[in-house]
Formats: structure tokens, C-alpha cells, sequence
């Protein structure tokens, strides 16, 4: 089993930055594909970002492309996403989560183990 647990959010203004971790434990994540979600509230879980197991490939939702920035360190077993210029449409819990068979993928159910979430509130 692997367990995740993300740090990092918390209240900011708009245009402002945070960087949030996750870190795994239980087992490597090093050959796991992972992924960054977040749920606003009334609206269902979206996909933000995604690296694949080695961190050579990326992907992002086009409301975060050229702000956020995911990264992994397999050596640390974690993974972080850079969030800047943040907007109010970016508040959010925020959810980390680990694809085992490495699919770097947009789509939640396709992740096999999901963090308790972040939350990441953007003032106006």
C-alpha cells in the first residue's frame, strides 16, 4: 500500500505563489506515474498535472499551463507542484495521487491511491 500525504497549501492573494508536496510512504513511488487533482466546491474533481515515473514527461490542464509546475523526486519519494500567479478560480483542496501502473494520466479513476487533500485558498 502506499500512503500520500500533501503539505503546502493555505491562503494567498491573487497573483501569489505556493508550493505544495506530497510525500509517499509505504512503498517507492519511483516507477508510479503521479498526478495533481483539485475539488472546488459544488464542482467535481479535475485533473491539474501529471509526471510520468521518471519526470521526463509532463502534462497540464490548459487553466495551469505557463503558471504551475509539477516535479518529482524519486530519491525523496515525493512529488511537488509550484503554483504561480495564482487566481481566485485556483481555490481548491488539492489532491495528490499515484497511477502504479505508470499511465500518466488526465483521468482520476485511473490512479490508484489518492491523498486526504490540501486546501488552497486564493483571495481577490
Amino acid at each position: 500500500q502506499v500512503q500520500l500525504v500533501e503539505s503546502g497549501g493555505g491562503l494567498v492573494q491573487a497573483g501569489g505563489s505556493l508550493r505544495l508536496s506530497c510525500a509517499a510512504s509505504g512503498r517507492t513511488v519511483g516507477s508510479y506515474a503521479m498526478g495533481w487533482f483539485r475539488q472546488a466546491p459544488g464542482k467535481e474533481r479535475e485533473f491539474v498535472a501529471g509526471i510520468s515515473w521518471s519526470g521526463g514527461s509532463t502534462s497540464y490542464a490548459d487553466s495551469v499551463k505557463g503558471r504551475f509546475t509539477i516535479s518529482r523526486d524519486n530519491a525523496k519519494n515525493t512529488v511537488a507542484l509550484q503554483m504561480n500567479s495564482l487566481k481566485p478560480e485556483d481555490t481548491a483542496v488539492y489532491y495528490c495521487a499515484a497511477d502504479k501502473w505508470g499511465g500518466n494520466s488526465f483521468k482520476a479513476n485511473e490512479y490508484d491511491y489518492w491523498g486526504q487533500g490540501t486546501q488552497v485558498t486564493v483571495s481577490s
